[in-house]
């Protein structure tokens, strides 16, 4: 990903972020999630982190239920800063937003495994 599309994959992130997101959204996300190849497993605890917050079994500040949102909307979405419709290519700006959210909830994904009981 060249500059240009970092910086268009960062500015519709803090986009999403404002989003609201339903159980179709997880729905759809997590239809998506085997184009993120090694991601993959992180966006799905991403969503199942979600699937709690949503349904009051787990809570996390603002801040990081709009990281959450952000994330889960961006790989939803079709506008990408490199469209989904190229192959292989199309997923990578998904791959390193699914990466800035683990990195940036890395505390609270900590926790909620603890609280899970998995590693």
């Amino acid at each position: 990903m060249n500059q240009e599309q970092r910086n268009k994959a960062e500015k519709l992130f803090n986009e999403y972020q404002g989003h609201n997101i339903n159980e179709n959204d997880l729905n759809k996300a997590d239809k998506k999630a085997s184009n993120l190849g090694s991601k993959m497993a992180d966006f799905k605890l991403l969503l199942r982190m979600m699937k709690d917050v949503m349904s009051g079994k787990y809570s996390v500040s603002g801040k990081e239920k709009a990281i959450l949102i952000g994330a889960i909307v961006y790989v939803v979405s079709p506008i990408d800063a490199i469209p989904d419709v190229i192959p292989v290519v199309g997923w990578l700006d998904d791959i390193g937003v699914v990466g800035y959210a683990m990195v940036s909830l890395s505390n609270t994904i900590q926790r909620y495994k603890m609280t899970l009981g998995i590693n």
